[in-house]
C-alpha cells in the first residue's frame, strides 16, 4: 500500500493545530514555534505534491479511495488534477508567512493587563483551516467536500471575532461589537449558502445515487445517467450559491469588506488569499463537470455579475478612507476577473483564472501583510492618518509599492499573465464584456496609486516620524513572496504547464472548444 501523501498533506496541520492547543499556557513561544515547524513540515509535503504530479499523466492522481459511510455511498475519496495541485502549493506556501506575521497577535495586550489572548488557541485555528482548505481542494467525493467546506466556517469565524485589530483592542467595547458583528456576517452568509449546498448534494444522491465525482462524470459522459433539464438546473444553482457566496461574487459579497477590516492582516490574508479560493476552485470542479448542460445555461447571466464585480469591487476601492478596505473591496474586483474567467469557457480564460487564483494569493498577502506591519505602528487603518512613510521607512514603502503594482497587474508582475489571459479568453467569446471588464485596470491603477500616493508620498507627518523600518522577521515574511511576484511575472511556464491539460479536461467536459479566430486575410 503507497504511503498516503494527500491524507498526509491534510492531516499534519490538523494533528498541529491539536498539539499547539495543547501546549501549556505558560508556554506561548513554545506553541508558536511548534506552529511553524508544522505549517514548513507541510510546505515540504506540499511541494512534494507538485513534484510527483504529472500533468501529462491521469487526471486525478495520487488517489485515495476508502469506504467510509456505505450505506449511503459516501467514501473517503481524495485526488488531485492540475488545478488542485497549484492551490494546495499556495496554501502551503502561504500559511509559514501567515504565522510569521502574526507571530505577537495573539500576545497579551499590555504588560499587567487582566485580558487574555490565548496564543495557543490562535496558532492552532490557522493551522486547522489550512487543513480544511487542503482536503477541500483535495476531495473527490461530493459529500466528503461538503464537509470540509463548511466545518472551515467554524475555526474562522473564532479568527475574525476573537482576534481582531490590535489597534482597536485597548479596551473599546465598540470595537468588539464591530468584531463579533464581522464574524458572526461571515457566519450567517456562509452557513446559508452551505445549506441550500446541502439540500442540493441530496439532491445529487437522489439522482445519482452516490457521491463520487469520477463516477458521475463519467455516467453522464457515457450516457448511463441522464439529468431532466430542470433538475440540473436546480442542483446547478444549489453548488454555485454557495461557492458564490465564499467567492466572494457580487451581491453576495458583503461579508468581505467587514470581516477583512475587523481581522488581523494575517487572518485577512488567510480569509481572501486561502479560503475564499475554495469558492473559484469549486466552482471548476464541481459546477462545470457535474452540470455541464447547466453551466452553459447559466454562462450569460454569471458573466454578467462577474462584470459587475469587477467594475463595482475597483469603484469602492477608490472611495474607500480605511487600508483593509480597500483590499477588500480590490480583492472583489479581483474575483470578478477569476469567475469571468471560469465561465468565459475558452482554455485561456479557465487558465488565466486558475492562474489568477495563485497569483492573488501571492500579491494580495505581499500587499495585505505589509499593510499589516504598516498599520501596527502607526495604530489606524485610516489613510488620511499617514503620509511621508517613504521618507523614514524606505523599505516598508518599497515593498509596499510592489505590492499594490502588483494589485493593479503592472507588467513584469505576476497578476498580469493571469489577468491578461482571462481577456483574452473573454474576448475571443465575448468581446463587449471583454472591454468592459479592462475598465477594471484602469480603476486599479487609480486606487493603487492614489493609496500609495496618499500613505508613502509628500510631508512626514509627526505621528509617523519615528516609524520603524521593516524588523528583520518581517523582511522574512515579506522578500520572498516579492521575488515570486517578480518570478512568476516574468516567467509563469511552471505554473500554465501545469494546469493547463487539466483546464482542457474541464472544457470538454462541458462540450466547449476555444472559437476560431476569426480575422480576414490580407489581401
Amino acid at each position: 500500500m503507497s504511503f498516503p501523501l494527500l491524507t498526509a498533506t491534510a492531516a499534519l496541520p490538523a494533528l498541529g493545530a491539536v498539539a499547539t492547543a495543547a501546549v501549556p499556557a505558560a508556554r506561548r513561544t513554545a506553541a508558536k514555534w511548534l506552529a511553524l515547524f508544522v505549517s514548513l513540515a507541510t510546505l515540504a509535503l506540499g511541494i512534494t505534491v507538485l513534484v510527483r504530479f504529472d500533468p501529462g499523466g491521469d487526471r486525478y492522481q495520487l488517489t485515495e479511495s476508502h469506504a467510509w459511510i456505505a450505506d449511503f455511498g459516501v467514501r473517503y475519496e481524495l485526488g488531485v488534477d492540475g488545478i488542485a495541485v497549484a492551490l494546495v502549493a499556495l496554501t502551503a506556501l502561504l500559511i509559514p508567512f501567515v504565522i510569521l506575521a502574526g507571530w505577537h497577535d495573539a500576545d497579551p495586550l499590555e504588560t499587567g493587563s487582566k485580558r487574555w489572548r490565548p496564543t495557543q488557541g490562535f496558532f492552532a485555528l490557522i493551522l486547522a483551516v489550512e487543513a480544511m482548505v487542503i482536503i477541500s481542494f483535495e476531495a473527490t467525493d461530493v459529500f466528503l467536500f461538503y464537509i470540509f467546506f463548511e466545518a472551515m466556517l467554524i475555526p474562522m469565524y473564532f479568527l475574525i471575532g476573537g482576534f481582531g485589530d490590535r489597534a482597536h483592542q485597548h479596551g473599546d467595547k465598540a470595537a468588539a461589537t464591530q468584531r463579533s458583528y464581522a464574524a458572526v456576517k461571515f457566519l450567517l452568509y456562509n452557513l446559508v449558502g452551505g445549506l441550500i449546498m446541502l439540500a442540493a448534494v441530496i439532491g445529487l444522491y437522489v439522482v445519482a445515487g452516490n457521491f463520487s465525482l469520477a463516477e458521475i462524470a463519467q455516467a453522464r459522459a457515457n450516457g448511463s445517467l441522464h439529468m431532466a433539464t430542470n433538475t440540473e438546473r436546480w442542483l446547478f444553482l444549489g453548488f454555485f450559491f454557495a461557492f458564490a457566496v465564499k467567492a466572494p461574487l457580487w451581491p453576495l459579497h458583503t461579508w468581505l469588506p467587514n470581516a477583512m477590516q475587523e481581522s488581523t492582516a494575517p487572518v485577512a490574508v488567510l480569509i481572501t488569499a486561502v479560503v475564499d479560493k475554495v469558492g473559484t476552485f469549486a466552482m471548476l470542479r464541481f459546477c462545470l463537470q457535474l452540470f455541464p448542460e447547466a453551466s452553459k445555461w447559466a454562462t450569460p447571466v454569471i458573466l454578467v455579475l462577474a462584470l459587475i464585480s469587477i467594475i463595482y469591487g475597483a469603484l469602492l476601492a477608490v472611495g474607500q478612507r480605511d487600508i483593509k478596505r480597500l483590499v477588500a473591496y480590490a480583492s472583489i474586483s479581483h474575483f470578478g476577473f477569476i469567475i469571468l474567467g471560469i465561465f468565459a469557457m475558452t482554455s485561456q480564460g479557465q487558465s488565466g483564472a486558475t492562474l489568477y487564483m495563485v497569483n492573488h494569493g501571492i500579491s494580495t498577502a505581499a500587499l495585505m501583510l505589509v499593510a499589516g506591519f504598516l498599520i501596527s505602528r502607526r495604530g489606524s487603518r485610516l489613510i488620511a492618518d499617514y503620509g511621508g512613510v517613504q521618507k523614514v521607512a524606505p523599505v516598508l514603502a518599497g515593498t509596499f509599492l510592489i505590492g499594490g503594482l502588483a494589485t493593479l497587474s503592472l507588467p513584469g508582475l505576476a497578476p498580469f499573465v493571469s489577468e491578461f489571459l482571462v481577456l483574452v479568453g473573454t474576448f475571443s467569446r465575448y468581446p463587449a464584456i471583454g472591454i468592459i471588464a479592462t475598465f477594471g485596470i484602469v480603476l486599479a491603477a487609480l486606487y493603487t496609486l492614489v493609496l500609495y500616493q496618499r500613505t508613502m508620498t509628500g510631508p512626514v507627518k509627526p505621528e509617523v516620524a519615528a516609524m520603524p523600518d521593516l524588523r528583520p522577521r518581517e523582511l522574512l515574511v515579506v522578500a520572498p513572496l516579492i521575488v515570486l511576484l517578480i518570478f512568476l511575472g516574468v516567467y509563469p511556464k511552471p505554473v500554465t504547464d501545469i494546469v493547463n491539460p487539466s483546464v482542457k479536461q474541464t472544457l470538454s467536459d462541458v462540450h466547449k472548444k476555444d472559437p476560431k479566430p476569426s480575422v480576414e486575410a490580407a489581401k
